[in-house]
């Protein structure tokens, strides 16, 4: 399989230098570790691990089975371990161990509430929070290996009861607070969580909205819960808080009376950590789970090396907690690296579109790590540049997560909230791989704009063909990974054929993660996302990227946001068509307006002219906003079922579940 790539971006933006002299990786340093890593990858993770405290040395650094290990039984489960035998607290390394180092009195987080409710946590004082809420699961009855849901917003205590489930050697499940009752019962009854914690409600988009009811219905019926721990947020605006005695138990009255130490356990390297659950936008959610030891190495090494961490800078990720991005790039990565963080409760048009932008001036945030989705957002919100009355001077690195990221998109984000200076780091991963995978190093790296680059030391990225052969430069393919790593899953919860399925058999003969994505290799051996496999859309003959004809139409000037799928043509096979939010009131299909057809017209030429006539949309669809998860990916395959007239599938992991009936309603018309 071959992927015709049409685009061409030639931007070139080498790292500046007087970010390069006080970077954590230098040029020098980058060619050391790329060659160690080469020369023994096993040994070259063993190093980044003695960035973690250690109660007790691994025996064995590294053991993989793969489907190709025995030709006798290719249904056997596959296994990876790493650093067996070692053993460490995940709690004590992201906060422990800094109070003792000293630097208790160092910010941890800034919270900002979507009510402008603030708050700051020093390590001393999570370190505290942490023990207390500990102490309070152990009292309902949580012990190592149980498993604990927590479907709340983006609060402290959804940081801090996370921690405590770690800390006990549990294992946590984080739930978007958003997510329907069903889609929540499915990760209930999926885990066999013994422990639900959830909120009297959230607020959301300025209102006050209730979750208790829902979480109920999640829980009713399900025996292995046994407790509800709710923590008041809303309070008196959402009344009527259903409640069931015995089983509901308010986190203010077990959690705050509890003593502020804890004596933790130590627990081996390959202990459960979290089960995180892909979205589900095809067939049942997998429930990924990931270990202790490794991924915690792996998220350590790559916040360090990919964000330029420094004890004088404010992070911001701007990730739901949910997300595996927050697992790895809010939570565990940052605080591994005593490193202080904001996290925001809300929305980030309320009360205005630039509530992120008070946010940055406000706490002087230096890094913003944010998602594609938002950029464009942000785009179509400023259209003629972010006002200058927001103060984003402090902003040093930018880093976007989540998609590929449009040139257009790419070069306004560093130009409007980099100030033309600042680099990108335009991240690579999934919630299989833990951690980052691919990604530039701002210290080191030309930025290519759309580009993620290539894989980090330690890691080797491929694009190949279906026989797992590598396709020359200049083509695209298959987007492999080589061998194992520290921060991959481990199985699929409760379903080792379906994690060996999903990603190994593929490529077994050749021992490579397949990514379910498809890329370009360019001429000088970087990589370049073409989106998902199955998002590819056959013309006529020709597999053309959706990446690369939305970037197209984003770079056209009236364009915020573009969804391109492949729909059925009695001709070609498949057609082109384009779901596009531009500025201004145009709204439909072509037919329905002058204005609309002349718009599409438009769109129908640059799409020709920027990549080439075979890839110029049969279908212009002009929305007001596309259907999108809570993680900022767009669902194509619900635009496929709106184009074609079919019954949807799952919606819940939308952020918006009444875009996907505006849309057919449009298309009614």
């Amino acid at each position: 399989m071959t992927i015709d790539t049409l685009l061409d971006e030639q931007r070139r933006f080498p790292a500046p230098a007087e970010f390069t002299a006080r970077a954590n990786v230098t040029p020098e340093l980058a060619e050391a570790l790329y060659a160690a890593a080469e020369a023994d990858p096993v040994a070259f993770w063993e190093a980044q691990a003695d960035r973690l405290d250690w109660a007790e040395p691994w025996h064995t650094a590294h053991t993989w089975r793969h489907p190709a290990t025995d030709a006798g039984d290719p249904g056997a489960p596959v296994g990876a371990t790493w650093f067996a035998g070692g053993k460490l607290n995940a709690a004590v390394n992201c906060v422990d161990r800094h109070v003792d180092a000293g630097l208790g009195d160092r910010v941890a987080f800034f919270f900002e509430g979507e009510r402008g409710d603030r708050r700051t946590l020093t390590y001393a004082e999570l370190q505290r929070e942490v023990a207390k809420a500990a102490n309070a699961l152990t009292e309902l009855g949580v012990t190592k290996g149980d498993r604990v849901v927590v479907y709340l917003p983006v609060l402290l205590e959804t940081v801090i009861v996370t921690l405590a489930i770690a800390r006990l050697g549990a294992i946590h499940s984080l739930v978007f607070g958003g997510f329907s009752a069903e889609a929540l019962r499915f990760r209930v009854e999926d885990t066999g969580a013994k422990l639900l914690v959830t909120t009297d409600g959230q607020f959301r988009r300025g209102a006050a909205v209730p979750v208790k009811a829902a979480a109920d219905a999640a829980v009713e019926g399900v025996p292995s819960i046994e407790h509800v721990l709710v923590i008041r947020r809303t309070g008196d605006e959402t009344p009527g808080l259903p409640w069931t005695e015995g089983r509901d138990v308010w986190w203010h009255d077990v959690v705050d009376r509890q003593p502020e130490t804890h004596t933790p356990e130590f627990f081996d390297a390959e202990t459960p950590l979290f089960v995180i659950y892909t979205s589900g936008t095809t067939g049942k959610p997998k429930g990924l789970v990931h270990t202790t030891g490794g991924y915690l190495t792996h998220a350590a090494y790559s916040h360090w090396a990919v964000f330029d961490v420094t004890p004088d800078d404010v992070y911001w990720c701007t990730a739901d907690l949910a997300w595996v991005t927050a697992h790895t790039y809010e939570l565990y990565g940052p605080l591994l690296n005593a490193v202080t963080s904001v996290i925001y409760e809300g929305t980030p048009n309320t009360p205005h579109p630039g509530r992120h932008f008070e946010v940055i001036e406000r706490y002087g945030v230096t890094i913003y790590y944010t998602a594609p989705t938002l950029i464009r957002s942000f785009m179509s919100w400023f259209p003629d540049g972010v006002p200058a009355t927001f103060d984003r001077s402090s902003i040093r690195l930018l880093g976007s997560v989540g998609e590929a990221i449009n040139p257009a998109a790419w070069v306004w984000f560093r130009d409007e909230i980099g100030a033309g200076r600042a680099p990108i780091v335009d991240t690579w991963w999934q919630s299989e791989t833990g951690a980052a995978v691919m990604a530039p190093l701002p210290g080191v790296s030309t930025l290519k704009p759309g580009s993620s680059l290539r894989a980090l030391p330690g890691l080797t990225t491929r694009v190949v063909d279906e026989r797992g052969d590598d396709v020359a430069r200049g083509q695209g393919g298959y987007l492999v990974i080589d061998g194992t790593w520290p921060g991959m899953a481990r199985t699929v919860w409760g379903n080792p054929e379906r994690y060996r399925d999903s990603y190994w058999t593929r490529f077994a003969h050749r021992g490579s993660f397949f990514s379910g994505d498809g890329a370009r290799l360019d001429a000088d051996g970087d990589i370049w996302l073409l989106g998902r496999v199955d998002d590819v859309i056959n013309v006529a003959g020709h597999r053309l990227s959706t990446i690369e004809i939305e970037s197209a139409l984003v770079a056209h000037p009236d364009v915020a946001e573009a969804g391109v799928v492949g729909v059925t043509d009695a001709t070609t096979g498949e057609a082109v068509a384009a779901f596009v939010v531009v500025s201004g009131d145009v709204t439909g299909r072509p037919e329905v307006s002058p204005e609309a057809s002349a718009a599409a017209a438009a769109l129908r030429a640059h799409v020709a002219t920027t990549i080439g006539p075979i890839a110029k949309p049969r279908d212009v669809v002009f929305v007001a906003d596309l259907p999108k998860t809570r993680s900022g990916k767009i669902m194509r395959r619900l635009l496929v079922d709106l184009a074609e007239r079919r019954p949807l599938g799952d919606t819940t992991s939308l952020q918006d579940e009444s875009v996907p009936e505006r849309i057919a309603e449009l298309l009614a018309r």
